[in-house]
């Protein structure tokens, strides 16, 4: 017993229980489907001295070249210490992992550790466990966002509470063979594929047209996406890239 008292119900109420409990459950709502205009974001924090982030590193760069999936690779430098430094690792790419961790997701810091979309997460391990995760997950369904030489505009939409914070993410879409010397993957050498080099906060979007100013990228070659994000980690409303 765990201490509640149950009432007894009469015939008629006892007879509705019955008939909700026989009603089937109500189908949830299908995801919109994303295409190369509104990706699926998928965000993998890894680190090149963590024995167990290989498997999921092939995950995404396996997925890395789809026009309905913004792949992004993170580095964190929390693994540094065991005796092999990152070489792209950033303190702003672990303290976005950590934003993540405290905020709605109430992920663990760990890795690796995909984030899909900034609602769900899982180890990226197994790939058709990512494969459901982008069919479940489908485009983030928030404004439009189109980025332009110079320029990246974001159209007018349903906005959070508070403003939603623009990042600007330059990364390296380049396979990457990185050889590690010392530590858990000593003597291996992991590829890498859309490698975050840039993370930068422009601004906040508050659901109103915006536009902000695009600086050219330090590298020619590195790719520039724009995320629209609820604050404090929250999911992501609207993704693009060029």
């Amino acid at each position: 017993m765990n201490g509640r008292i149950l009432w007894p119900l009469g015939l008629a109420a006892l007879l509705g229980v019955a008939l909700a409990a026989m009603a089937p459950a109500a189908a949830p709502p299908s995801p919109v489907k994303a295409d190369a205009a509104h990706p699926v974001v998928v965000e993998l924090f890894q680190s090149q001295g963590c024995s167990s982030c290989p498997p999921a590193n092939a995950n995404l760069n396996a997925i890395a070249g789809r026009p309905d999936v913004l792949a992004l690779s993170f580095s964190i430098t929390y693994w540094d210490y065991l005796g092999w430094k990152d070489t792209f690792a950033q303190k702003a790419f672990t303290d976005r992992q950590k934003t993540y961790a405290a905020g709605p997701l109430g992920s663990q810091v760990a890795t690796p550790e995909m984030v899909v979309n900034g609602r769900f997460d899982l180890v990226g391990q197994d790939q058709a466990e990512v494969e459901a995760s982008l069919r479940r997950a489908g485009a983030p369904g928030g404004p439009a966002v189109r980025v332009e030489p110079g320029r990246v505009s974001i159209a007018a939409g349903p906005a959070p509470g508070r403003a939603a914070d623009v990042w600007l993410v330059r990364y390296d879409p380049r396979v990457q063979n990185v050889p590690i010397a010392r530590g858990e993957n000593e003597g291996r050498t992991l590829p890498h594929r859309n490698i975050v080099r840039q993370l930068v906060r422009l601004g906040g979007w508050n659901g109103a047209a915006a536009s902000f100013i695009l600086t050219p990228p330090r590298d020619p070659a590195w790719r520039t996406a724009v995320l629209v994000q609820a604050p404090g980690g929250g999911p992501i409303l609207g993704a693009g890239r060029r």
